[in-house]
C-alpha cells in the first residue's frame, strides 16, 4: 500500500488554491494587466525545413504551420494557419497544421482562453508568415544570383519573372534557414488578402470524421495503467483514512494511493479501476461547510450585498431616484453552472526520475508544465506536454486539477498513469461558474426614458479565490460596470461572499450572467416607460456608433417590428465582450404546459477583420446552443456541503431537436480584432427572456427559466 504524504500536509482548500493558480496563470494576463509573458520566437528553427518556430516546409512542398494554442472546436487550427499562409503566399491545399510543444522559450506563455487566440496572435502570425516569405525569396534570389527586388512569391513558389525561373519553397527551404530574418518584413494591405476573410474548410474536420484525431482519452503508451480518484464528497472535505481490502480483491486492481485531492485506485484498465473505486472505503472529515446549501448561499449573498465596493459611480443615482416618479426594482439570480464538456477530464502522465511526459487535452500547456515541474521537482525543460484535441473546454480545461491527479499518481506508483474522471466526478468534484445575486433599481423621467440605474452584485470572485487582494473582482462586474447606455446616473457595486465552492472561468465568464441581467432589466425599463426595446437602445447608444450600426443591421435582418407568427414574440439583446459586438433577436413561443420553445435566432456580429466567416458562424451557433442550455435548464444546486447534480439526467443540455434556426450576419468592420469563441453566448439568455416578457408581461428574474409560471 502506498500513501503519498500525511493527512493534513496539503489540505483540499490549499490544493485548490495551488491548482487554480497553476490553471489560471496563463489566463490571468487576459484579465489582469501587467502579468509577464515572453515574446514568441521568429528566429530560424532547429529541425529540418523549420523556417521559424511557426513554419516547417517539407521537400514535397507541404507547409506545416505550428499552432501554440489549443483546439477545442473553435477552429484555430485552421484560422491561425490562414493568417500565416496569407502572408507566406502558399497554396492552401498544401497546408497542414499541428500543435506546438509546451516551450516558453519559443512560443511564450501558451494557453487558450478569453477568446484571445486570433486577436492575440494576429500580428505575430502575419509577421511570422511575412518573415518566412522574405527569407525564402532571399534564398532563391541568392541561388540565382539576382537582386531580391526582382523576385516574388506565389502559391508556394519563388518567381523571377525576368528570367521565367520558378522554384518551390521545398527546394529552397534548407537554404532559407540560413538567411537572417528581416527586421521589418512587408505586410500585405487588407485589399490584397486572398485567404483572410474568405470561407475555408477546417483542417481538423477530416481527422475528426475518420477517427484519426487524437483526444486525451485516445492516448495509448506502453505499460499504461488507469487510475480513478475518489474525491471528497463535500467541498472542504479531507481524507481521514481508508480501507482498501475489498478494492485490492478486484481483478485488475494494482494499487491504492492517497494523493492531495483524494484517494486513487490504480488498475490495468478503466473498468477495473472503477469497480475497485466503487468498493473503496474512505473516511472523510467534513469542515465548517458540511451543511452548505443553495439557500444558505443566497442568504450569504443577501447579507453582504450592502458591503459592496464601487465598480462605477457616475452622477447621483440616489438623488435621481428621489426626483423620479417611476421606479422599478428587481432581484436577479443566476445559479452555479458546470462546464460539462462532452469529453470528461483525463490526463496521462509518465513521471521518471529524470523527466516527466504529459499527454492531455488542455487549455493551459504552460500552466500544466509548471504544475508538473512543481510536483516532481524537475526543471521545466525536463517536463514535456503533448497537447491533444479537446472534447470541449469552455474554461474547464484551463484548470489543472485533473493534470495534478495524474502526475501525483504516476509519481507515487512509478508507472505511466492515465487518470480518467467520470461525468459524475466532474459534476460533483469539479469547478463551477460563480453564483450571482443582484439587486437592481431603475428610474424613469416623465417621458419614460431611464435617468438612473443602480446595480448591486453579490457573487464569489474567481480571482478572489485565487488570492487577489483587490476591492472587487472585475470578472464579477464585466458587462455590468461598463454598461454602454447613456443613462446619466449609474452606480454599480460588487461584494464577494467567502464560500468553499471552487469556481473558475466559464465560457464568457462574468458576461454570461451580467448580459442577461443588464439586457433583461433594460427591457423592464422599456416596458415600464412604454418604449420599443430597439428604439430605447438606439437612443441610449448615441455615443456608440458601432453599437448603433450593429443594432440597425440586426433589427433589419430580424424584421423587427414586422409580423410575428401567432403565439410567438421576439426579444432583443446586444452585448460587447472580448472586443466583439454581438446582437441577437430570438423568436419564442410557449406551449400548453408553459414550456419555452426558441424557434429562430438572428445574430449580428462585429469582430473587426473577419478571418474565416464559416468559423464565426459556427461559433455563434455554438455559443447560442451552449447559452440556451444554461438559460433553459442549467443549474448546480448544493445540499449538505456538496453538489446535487451528477450527470446529464439532472443537468439538462439542449437536444438537437431543440436547436433553433440560426442566421448569422457578419458585419464588415475595420475595427480592431475581437474574439469569437465566447461572444455568441451572452446575448441569447436575455433575448429569450425579453421575448417571454413580450409574450407574458412577466420578466424572468431567475435562471434557469424552466417552465414559465
Amino acid at each position: 500500500m502506498t500513501r503519498l504524504g500525511k493527512r493534513g500536509t496539503l489540505s483540499r482548500r490549499r490544493f485548490l488554491e495551488v491548482s487554480s493558480a497553476a490553471g489560471a496563470g496563463l489566463l490571468i494576463g487576459i484579465y489582469l494587466p501587467g502579468c509577464r509573458s515572453s515574446e514568441p520566437s521568429l528566429t530560424p528553427g532547429d529541425g529540418p525545413g523549420e523556417i521559424n518556430a511557426w513554419i516547417r516546409i517539407g521537400t514535397d512542398n507541404t507547409v506545416t504551420l505550428i499552432v501554440a494554442e489549443a483546439e477545442m472546436g473553435q477552429g484555430i487550427l485552421t484560422s491561425l494557419p490562414m493568417i500565416l499562409a496569407e502572408e507566406l503566399e502558399v497554396d492552401w491545399s498544401t497546408v497542414r497544421s499541428e500543435y506546438a510543444p509546451a516551450d516558453p522559450d519559443r512560443y511564450g506563455v501558451q494557453g487558450t482562453g478569453g477568446s484571445w487566440s486570433i486577436r492575440g496572435s494576429y500580428a505575430t502570425m502575419r509577421r511570422a508568415g511575412a518573415t518566412a516569405r522574405e527569407m525564402l525569396v532571399t534564398a532563391a534570389a541568392e541561388s540565382w544570383g539576382v537582386p531580391v527586388a526582382e523576385c516574388g512569391a506565389e502559391g508556394g513558389h519563388v518567381l523571377h519573372p525576368a528570367s521565367s525561373r520558378r522554384v518551390s519553397y521545398g527546394d529552397v527551404a534548407e537554404r532559407a534557414v540560413t538567411v537572417p530574418p528581416p527586421t521589418n518584413p512587408r505586410l500585405k494591405d487588407s485589399t490584397e488578402f486572398q485567404l483572410i476573410g474568405t470561407p475555408v474548410k477546417r483542417l481538423d474536420s477530416p481527422p475528426k470524421v475518420d477517427g484519426s484525431a487524437g483526444f486525451g482519452l485516445d492516448v495509448r503508451i506502453p505499460n499504461l495503467l488507469v487510475a480513478q480518484v475518489v474525491h471528497p464528497p463535500v467541498f472542504d472535505g479531507e481524507v481521514v483514512g481508508f480501507d482498501a481490502a475489498r478494492t485490492l480483491e478486484v481483478p485488475g486492481v494494482r494499487d491504492v494511493v492517497e494523493i492531495p485531492d483524494g484517494v486513487a485506485v490504480v488498475a490495468e484498465d478503466f473498468w477495473s479501476a472503477k469497480r475497485g473505486r466503487d468498493v473503496l472505503q474512505v473516511e472523510w472529515a467534513g469542515g465548517e461547510w458540511a451543511d452548505l446549501s443553495s439557500e444558505r448561499v443566497t442568504e450569504l449573498c443577501r447579507e453582504i450585498i450592502d458591503q459592496g465596493a464601487e465598480a462605477r459611480d457616475e452622477g447621483n443615482a440616489e438623488r435621481a431616484f428621489d426626483r423620479s416618479g417611476t421606479r422599478i426594482e428587481a432581484v436577479y439570480e443566476a445559479p452555479y453552472l458546470a462546464h460539462a464538456p462532452m469529453e470528461p477530464m483525463n490526463c496521462t502522465a509518465d513521471v521518471r526520475p529524470d523527466r516527466c511526459e504529459i499527454w492531455v487535452g488542455t487549455q493551459g500547456q504552460t500552466s500544466s508544465q509548471r504544475l508538473a515541474s512543481r510536483i516532481t521537482g524537475l526543471p521545466l525543460d525536463r517536463v514535456q506536454v503533448h497537447n491533444q484535441f479537446l472534447g470541449g473546454g469552455f474554461g474547464r480545461r484551463s484548470r489543472t486539477d485533473f493534470v495534478a491527479d495524474a502526475v501525483h499518481v504516476s509519481k507515487a506508483v512509478d508507472n505511466p498513469i492515465k487518470v480518467i474522471w467520470t461525468r459524475e466526478d466532474d459534476m460533483k468534484a469539479g469547478v463551477y461558474r460563480p453564483v450571482s445575486y443582484n439587486e437592481l433599481s431603475g428610474a424613469l423621467d416623465d417621458d419614460g426614458w431611464p435617468v438612473a440605474w443602480i446595480h448591486r452584485i453579490a457573487s464569489p470572485g474567481i480571482q478572489m479565490q485565487s488570492g487577489s487582494r483587490s476591492d472587487y473582482d472585475p470578472t464579477s462586474t464585466e458587462g455590468a460596470s461598463n454598461l454602454p447606455y447613456a443613462i446619466p446616473n449609474i452606480r454599480v457595486t460588487c461584494a464577494h461572499p467567502e464560500l468553499p465552492v471552487p469556481i473558475h472561468w466559464w465560457r464568457s465568464v462574468g458576461h454570461s450572467q451580467n448580459a442577461w441581467i443588464v439586457e433583461s432589466f433594460l427591457d423592464e425599463l422599456a416596458n415600464a416607460g412604454g418604449k420599443d426595446p430597439v428604439a430605447l437602445r438606439q437612443r441610449l447608444l448615441a455615443g456608440h456608433p458601432r453599437h448603433q450600426r450593429l443594432l440597425s443591421i440586426l433589427a433589419e435582418r430580424a424584421d423587427w417590428g414586422g409580423p410575428v407568427p401567432e403565439g410567438r414574440a421576439r426579444g432583443v439583446a446586444i452585448h460587447r465582450c472580448f472586443g466583439t459586438l454581438v446582437g441577437q433577436v430570438a423568436e419564442v413561443s410557449l406551449d400548453a404546459s408553459s414550456s419555452v420553445r426558441v424557434h429562430r435566432v438572428v445574430c449580428a456580429v462585429d469582430c473587426g477583420q473577419a478571418v474565416n466567416p464559416d468559423t464565426i458562424a459556427a461559433q455563434m451557433e455554438s455559443g447560442i446552443a451552449f447559452g440556451l442550455s444554461a438559460a433553459l435548464w442549467g443549474e448546480i444546486t448544493l445540499e449538505n456541503g456538496g453538489t446535487v447534480q451528477s450527470n446529464f439526467h439532472d443537468y439538462r443540455v439542449l437536444r438537437m431537436s431543440e436547436m433553433p434556426q440560426v442566421e448569422t450576419h457578419v458585419v464588415p468592420s475595420g475595427d480592431a480584432h475581437g474574439g469569437i469563441g465566447e461572444t455568441g453566448l451572452p446575448p441569447i439568455a436575455p433575448a429569450v427572456c425579453n421575448a417571454i416578457l413580450a409574450l407574458t408581461g412577466q420578466p424572468i428574474r431567475r435562471l434557469p427559466i424552466g417552465n414559465v409560471p
